[in-house]
């Protein structure tokens, strides 16, 4: 079995589809179907089941396509750990972080880190709470930044780098408007301006309002960070976001207040495999990480 036939063989169940495969990897059709054939009668299975001119993975076909894409992924690894190891400074790394992180932490991590080393690379993937936790798992990022941290997660190593508190973002002419800080509860009757569902700062908000005695009005949503601001500067509503997410970025016509009761506040840091071990680059720039906010918590 060969790596070729491998990479092969992903691309057709990929793409379900010999011709167009081959147009992707820039080899004939012909030699392609023959290294597939070639694993096939390696393997004494068909993974294929071929219909006109599309192709669909059979059973066997589909577990072995899974297993394959995971042995690929290590072998990947596995020369980027020896490319590194010759030169951990020009390596690249693959990290992941939620909207709520893309503001101002993350650009100031990346760029004191770049300072340094100014050759490494990265690729960035914002993305969901469970995104992140199932791309260090599944090996499609090396390192994450989250909130809160999953600090039980057996497949995941994670440090908490802060905590930060939420605070209540009002319109400029709110009735609180005036006040220096307010209890969640106070808010009751508002309309709420918060995320879909399934985002992990919406259920931070929501059980706290839970916690504060009421359940929280939440006539609209967004997905992105923007869009919930725009909403309250326009005066439809107000929203509870985390700090970080406002220093140095309020709105136009809206205010930011401490919620003093409950207390609403997340842990945020970052994750990694347990079950691999770092690459050179990668550790790099963990250790860097870890150190830029021990020395700036001191």
């Amino acid at each position: 079995m060969e790596l070729k036939q491998l990479k092969y063989f992903i691309e057709v169940a990929r793409l379900e589809h010999f011709s167009k495969a081959a147009e992707e990897l820039h080899v004939a059709q012909s030699a392609l179907s023959r290294q597939i054939g070639l694993l096939e009668k390696e393997l004494g299975v068909e993974l294929f089941q071929r219909e006109g001119r599309n192709v669909k993975l059979t059973l066997i076909g589909r577990i072995f396509s899974e297993q394959a894409v995971i042995a690929l992924k290590a072998i990947e690894h596995a020369k980027q750990m020896v490319d590194e190891y010759l030169d951990p400074e020009r390596g690249t790394i693959r990290i992941g972080f939620p909207s709520s992180l893309a503001g101002s932490t993350l650009p100031a991590i990346i760029s004191a880190f770049k300072r340094e080393y100014p050759e490494v690379k990265f690729h960035l993937r914002q993305g969901s709470y469970p995104f992140l936790k199932e791309g260090i798992k599944n090996r499609e990022i090396d390192l994450a930044f989250i909130g809160p941290v999953p600090t039980h997660d057996p497949d995941l190593h994670a440090d908490i780098l802060f905590s930060e508190h939420f605070f209540a973002l009002l319109p400029e002419k709110h009735p609180l408007a005036g006040r220096e800080c307010l209890s969640l509860n106070e808010l009751a009757e508002d309309a709420f301006v918060l995320f879909p569902e399934d985002f992990i700062l919406r259920k931070i908000v929501v059980d706290s309002c839970h916690q504060a005695g009421f359940r929280p009005f939440i006539p609209f949503e967004g997905e992105d960070l923007d869009t919930l601001k725009g909403l309250v500067s326009a005066g439809i509503g107000i929203s509870i976001l985390p700090e970080t997410t406002l220093n140095g970025n309020l709105p136009v016509g809206t205010i930011k207040l401490p919620i003093i009761q409950p207390e609403v506040k997340r842990t945020v840091g970052v994750i990694v495999p347990k079950n691999r071990q770092l690459s050179p680059s990668e550790h790099l720039f963990y250790d860097f990480v870890l150190n830029y906010f021990r020395n700036r918590n001191s």
